[in-house]
């Protein structure tokens, strides 16, 4: 199995978008059509400074992704990097993708950020037993009032 991690401005939206799909999928959430456009031109906009990411390739086939927001804190003189999408296609998990995904995060933000962290439901137990191995969960409730 040959794996390459390369940005998600290098791949285009066709094979980007199942990804999105089943991701939401996952969540039982579903985005506009543009929404979902607005989105990819969002991630993959080279002006935009607030929002990057990558996809991994399996044998020349891109099959998960990451997103990643950067963002200044109050608590540390470097921004933080909140990574808020990760997600590999069902059938290449398992294999070890998506901690590649998180590491090569963690390599390009190193010397830029003070941190990177993520949330992730709390359903989602076998996510967990990676992110229980690669990082250190926080003890943060997450709460949200949705404005439209």
């Amino acid at each position: 199995m040959t794996t390459r991690i390369i940005a998600l401005s290098d791949i285009s939206f066709e094979q980007w978008c199942p990804l999105w799909q089943g991701y939401l999928t996952f969540y039982q959430s579903t985005f506009s059509d543009d929404q979902t456009k607005l989105s990819w031109e969002r991630i993959t906009n080279p002006k935009q400074t607030d929002m990057f990411g990558f996809a991994i390739q399996v044998n020349n086939k891109i099959v998960g992704f990451v997103h990643l927001i950067p963002h200044m804190s109050m608590w540390t003189s470097l921004p933080y990097c909140y990574l808020q999408d990760l997600y590999v296609k069902d059938s290449y998990r398992n294999q070890g993708l998506a901690p590649q995904l998180i590491e090569h995060s963690y390599a390009i933000c190193k010397e830029k950020f003070d941190r990177v962290y993520w949330l992730t439901h709390e359903s989602n137990q076998t996510a967990q037993l990676l992110y229980d191995r690669i990082a250190t969960q926080t003890g943060f409730i997450q709460y949200k009032k949705m404005l439209h």
